[in-house]
Order: structure tokens, then C-alpha cells, then sequence
């Protein structure tokens, strides 16, 4: 089931931002068809790359930690603080992408507010790649995308991120990364 969500988050988060976006994808003319070649460049001075991780909040870290490590046998992180994003962090690799686990660092955490509502946990933010994330910041301001901060800030893998908002991307938070 989790597994379940998690794909259908994604195919609904990628439907309605690649609609938004209004990306097309390039194509070429075959020499043996026309003697021109034609090559239609997308719109976009920027691309998404891979998922680089779906982060989950937790309300006990360690236990966490414990059931990835101990019970599922994945190679997990140390606990790291971030203090400038309220957060303590673990990874979790996946060979393919990762699970970041967030607990609240401070009261004023935005994961201690997500788990006053969701006493549980549960899916907090999916991580994007992007080539260029300056650029993708002024292309989806100009597409009237939200962004939660003014400037990218250092996350966790020491590079720039930021976040979308979520009524902007249906539902979904979306934090993009540079690559």
C-alpha cells in the first residue's frame, strides 16, 4: 500500500507538472524524409532529473532508524541535524533513490507541525533533481509555481534546494535539488 501511494503521488505530481509546464519533447526529422533538419527545442532553459528521495515524517526516529536498519536490512544514515530546516534526518538508501526520515528539531519545525496533524507520520515531500535551479526557480515563478522561499537554501546532500507549494503541485510538496 505504501509503496502504492508513493508511485501514485508521483504519476499525479508528473501528469499535472509536465501539463503546467507545457513541455514538448524535442523531435527530429529523418534526413531520408526531407532534405531539412528540424529540431523543436523545449521551451524550458532547465530539466527534471531523477528522484533523488520521498521523505517521511516520523514521530521516533530511532524507531525508525531501527525498522529500516534492523527489521528491512537497508543501509541506513547516522542522524543528522539541520537546524536551518527544524530537522533531524536519516537516510535511507534504496540502490535507486533514497528515504529521507525527518523528526522535528525545535519547536518550531514545519515537521513538528506536519506530525501534530498526522500523529503517525507519513509522507511528507518528494525530492526532484533539476540541471539548473536557478532557472527553474525563475521560469516557474513566471509559470505562477509558488516557491516557498526567496533564495534555495544548503539541504541535507550540501546542495541548493527548495520547495513548491503544494496547492501548486496537487497536493504534493515537492522539493527540488540541484544536481
Amino acid at each position: 500500500d505504501f509503496l502504492k501511494s508513493i508511485v501514485s503521488v508521483l504519476f499525479t505530481f508528473f501528469s499535472g507538472l509536465l501539463s503546467r509546464l507545457q513541455i514538448s519533447a524535442p523531435t527530429v526529422q529523418t534526413l531520408s524524409s526531407s532534405k531539412s533538419f528540424s529540431q523543436n527545442i523545449p521551451s524550458c532553459l532547465w530539466k527534471l532529473g531523477r528522484l533523488n528521495h520521498v521523505a517521511i515524517a516520523v514521530p521516533d526516529l530511532e524507531k525508525a532508524h531501527s525498522l529500516y536498519k534492523d527489521v528491512l536490512g537497508a543501509q541506513v544514515s547516522e542522524t543528522v541535524a539541520l537546524p536551518e530546516h527544524g530537522v533531524y534526518t536519516v537516510f535511507v538508501e534504496l540502490g535507486n533513490t533514497k528515504l529521507e526520515l525527518l523528526h522535528p528539531l525545535g519547536e518550531k519545525s514545519p515537521i513538528a507541525s506536519f506530525l501534530q496533524k498526522n500523529k503517525t507520520g507519513g509522507l511528507h515531500h518528494i525530492c526532484i533533481e533539476v540541471d539548473d535551479i536557478k532557472a527553474a526557480v525563475t521560469e516557474l515563478k513566471k509559470k505562477k509555481i509558488r516557491i516557498l522561499s526567496e533564495e534555495p537554501k544548503i539541504g541535507a546532500h550540501g546542495k541548493p534546494v527548495i520547495f513548491l507549494h503544494p496547492k501548486d503541485c496537487h497536493g504534493v510538496l515537492v522539493e527540488l535539488e540541484q544536481a
